[in-house]
C-alpha cells in the first residue's frame, strides 16, 4: 500500500519501514526552534531537568521576534536569558533582534529542507511545510523535552489531499486561497491531520506563496500541511533531489478533494476567527481605522510589491494608519533595493522593523476600543490587536486598497496597470 508523504517522513523519522495512521512513535527530531515569546517558559521547564545539555546545538534555532526590538521592559529581560541560555549551551543558530519572523528566518537562512521533522515552539511552525517539511508547532515544556533528547512522541496523522487546479485571477493571491479554505473547513475541520497540498494551480508558485497557504493551515486544525518538493522547492532549498520524499502514486488518504482557483475572488475573514471567510463583496464599504501588512503569512516581498504597485502615486485616506511590517530583513533590503519602500512611506505608510509587528498586539499597532484594522496578520479573535478592537484578515492588495479608500473595497480595480518596475 503506499504512503502519503507525511507517513513517509515521519517513517524515517521513526526509525520504522513503514507506519500507518494513528501509530505512535518516537520521532528523531532534525530541527527545533524557540523564540521570545515562550523561549523564557522553556529554559525555566529545561533548567529543571538534573544536569540537561541541549542535544544538539547545532540543531537548535534561537530567534527574537515577536518584541523586537524590545517592547516593554519584560521583554528586554526575556531577550536577555535567550541570550543567556544561547551563549551557555553554545547554540550555533541564534538571531537578535531586526532579522525578522522566527518562520521565515527558517526558511530563507536554508534550515527547512524537504523530508525534515522540524518542530517550533509556536503554532505557526506549520510554514515549513511549504518546503515538503514536516513541521509543527508544539509547547514551552514539550519543547524544553526535544532540546534535552531530541525526540518527540508523535501519533502518525491520517492526510487529506487537497489538489488546486486552475490559475489565480489578477488581484487574487495565496493568501486568498488560505482563507478560502479556512471557510471551508473551520477551526476544527481538519483537526490534527496532514494536509498534502498538489495541482497545476500551486505549481507555479514561489515558496513565499506557499508558506503563506501553509501557515495558515493550522487555523483549521492542521498538525502539518505540506507541498511535496518539486524543482520550485529544491532550488529554492539548495538540493539536488528530493530524496525520495514524496507521496507515492497509490497512497491512500483520509479524503482527496479538488477546487478550482479560476474564479476565487479576494477573501476576507470576517471577526473573530480566520475560519469567518466570505468573499470581499460581503463586507464592501466596512469602515476603517488601520491596515497592517506583515506577519509571518502577509510580508513577504510579493506581499510588498502588489502594496507598492496599488499605493504608488496615491496616498493613504486620511485618518487611517497603514503599518508596513516586512516579514524578514531579507525581505527588508530587498524592498528597499526594488524602491518600494520609499514609494510605501510616500504613500503615507510606517515602515517598521523586521518582526511579529502588530500581530499579536505587540505594543505596535494596537488598536482602541472599537477600532476596526484590516490586516495580513494571522488571527483575529477577540483582543488580538487590543481589548474591544475589531479585525479583519485579508491579502496584501486588499489591505493596501482599503487603506486608501477608508473601507474594505476589493483590490481588483486597483490594479488594472502594471508599473515598469514589477518584476
Amino acid at each position: 500500500m503506499g504512503k502519503t508523504l507525511a507517513e513517509k517522513v515521519l517513517a524515517r523519522a521513526g526509525g520504522e519501514k513503514e507506519v500507518s495512521p494513528g501509530q505512535i512513535i518516537e520521532a528523531e527530531v532534525d530541527l527545533a526552534m524557540t523564540h521570545d515569546n515562550n523561549g523564557p517558559v522553556m529554559i525555566n521547564q529545561f533548567n529543571r531537568l538534573p544536569g540537561a545539555k541541549v542535544w544538539n546545538p547545532d540543531r537548535v534555532v534561537v530567534i527574537i521576534d515577536h518584541h523586537s526590538p524590545a517592547t516593554s521592559f519584560r521583554a528586554a529581560e526575556n531577550h536577555r536569558t535567550l541570550r543567556k541560555f544561547a551563549a551557555k549551551h553554545e547554540l550555533k543558530h541564534f538571531f537578535d533582534c531586526g532579522e525578522g519572523v522566527s518562520h521565515v528566518i527558517l526558511r530563507q537562512k536554508g534550515f527547512v529542507k524537504p523530508g525534515m521533522v522540524m518542530v517550533g515552539s509556536d503554532s505557526h511552525s506549520v510554514a515549513g511545510g511549504a518546503l515538503g517539511a514536516f513541521a509543527t508547532g508544539i509547547g514551552a515544556t514539550e519543547m524544553a523535552a526535544v532540546l534535552a533528547r531530541g525526540k518527540l512522541w508523535l501519533r502518525v496523522p491520517e492526510t487529506v489531499k487537497i489538489t488546486l487546479h486552475g490559475r489565480l485571477p489578477v488581484g487574487v493571491m495565496a493568501r486568498d486561497v488560505a482563507l478560502f479554505l479556512l471557510g471551508q473547513f473551520g477551526p476544527d475541520g481538519l483537526d490534527y491531520k496532514a494536509v498534502e497540498v498538489h495541482g497545476s494551480g500551486i505549481k507555479g508558485w514561489d515558496i513565499e506563496e506557499r508558506a503563506a497557504l501553509c501557515t495558515m493551515g493550522v487555523e483549521m486544525g492542521t498538525k502539518a500541511m505540506m507541498v511535496p518538493a518539486d524543482e520550485v522547492t529544491l532550488v529554492y532549498a539548495g538540493v539536488a533531489q528530493d530524496l525520495g520524499y514524496v507521496p507515492d502514486l497509490d497512497a491512500q488518504y483520509e479524503r482527496d478533494l479538488q477546487y478550482d482557483l479560476g474564479g476565487l475572488a479576494p477573501m476576507v475573514s470576517k471577526p473573530f476567527l480566520p475560519t469567518n471567510a466570505v468573499p470581499v463583496g460581503e463586507v464592501l464599504g466596512t469602515r476603517i481605522d488601520q491596515g497592517v501588512i506583515g506577519s509571518c503569512a502577509g510580508g513577504s516581498l510579493p506581499d510588498l510589491e502588489i502594496a507598492a504597485r496599488i499605493l504608488e502615486g496615491k496616498q493613504v485616506r486620511k485618518g487611517v494608519r497603514l503599518i508596513i511590517t516586512p516579514s524578514s530583513k531579507e525581505n527588508w533590503i530587498r524592498a528597499d533595493e526594488k524602491g518600494l519602500l520609499k514609494i510605501l512611506k510616500q504613500a503615507g505608510a510606517v515602515v517598521s522593523s523586521p518582526a511579529c509587528g502588530a500581530c499579536g498586539g505587540y505594543e505596535i499597532g494596537c488598536l482602541a476600543p472599537g477600532e476596526v484594522c484590516i490586516s495580513t496578520t494571522t488571527r483575529n479573535m477577540p483582543g488580538r490587536m487590543g481589548p474591544g478592537g475589531e479585525v479583519y484578515l485579508a491579502s496584501a492588495a486588499t489591505v493596501a486598497a482599503s487603506a486608501l479608500a477608508g473601507e474594505i473595497v476589493d483590490p481588483r480595480p486597483y490594479l488594472n496597470e502594471r508599473p515598469a518596475w514589477v518584476s
